[in-house]
């Protein structure tokens, strides 16, 4: 849940975990503090990669366009996350769009004066590179999960990740305070919008949770994770 403390400088974040005092001072040197207010965009799907950012405080969801303009979440990404997940290594353009979804303080790291650091203490990119490929390991395997799930293993994995990254506990309930559609929880998962919609109302009758369009309360966490080993 919300408890744990976030990131409150560069050296804390996991991608930069295992750089010394030095190395880490250098990175601040040519991070920048940007601010993108609520339903801002910060990058368009397709862009020239500029930056790689590290959420602050705040809330961003990243989606895809595909070609018939239809749009999917790829992600909720919260205060210690960082993003695009392609990071410094790649030279594509953004993969996705990403916007704020509530006010949203962020550091940026331009790629260019990156590359330029990188090129002068290469210890700082062999130590990021073996950070970076343990995340790759961790991704393949959390995919692999959920690629063998149905549709309601889908979604209570989603509710279940959800409640642990932005749950607040109040007593013996978790409130989710993620302004989110049940079209943007659909596309989250693969599903359709009427899918949700029939789920959601599984679950609030069996009294488990209740959501609207700006939050979501668990009222049983165990209870929920129990209908992940139901047939």
């Amino acid at each position: 849940m919300k408890h744990r403390q976030m990131p409150a400088s560069l050296e804390q974040w996991p991608l930069f975990q295992d750089l010394n005092e030095q190395e880490i001072e250098q990175v601040k040197q040519i991070a920048i503090s940007r601010f993108f207010a609520k339903k801002s965009v910060i990058f368009c799907e397709g862009d020239e990669k500029e930056a790689v950012f590290f959420i602050r405080e705040g809330l961003v969801k990243t989606l895809k366009t595909d070609e018939n303009g239809h749009e999917q979440i790829v992600s909720f990404l919260k205060a210690g996350d960082m993003f695009p997940h392609t990071g410094f290594f790649n030279q594509n353009p953004y993969p996705a769009t990403a916007e704020a979804v509530a006010d949203t303080r962020l550091s940026a790291i331009p790629i260019h004066s990156f590359e330029q650091l990188m090129l002068s203490t290469p210890s700082i990119a062999i130590k990021m590179m073996r950070v970076m490929g343990e995340k790759i390991v961790e991704l393949q395997e959390k995919l692999q999960v959920l690629s063998g799930q149905d549709v309601k293993h889908r979604v209570l994995s989603f509710l279940l990740k959800i409640a642990e990254q932005h749950g607040e506990r109040e007593g013996g309930k978790i409130t989710i305070n993620l302004p989110m559609t049940h079209q943007e929880f659909a596309n989250s998962v693969g599903t359709t919008r009427e899918t949700i919609n029939r789920l959601l109302n599984q679950l609030a009758k069996e009294r488990l949770l209740a959501a609207d369009r700006s939050r979501i309360v668990i009222f049983d966490l165990e209870a929920l994770k129990q209908q992940m080993t139901l047939k």
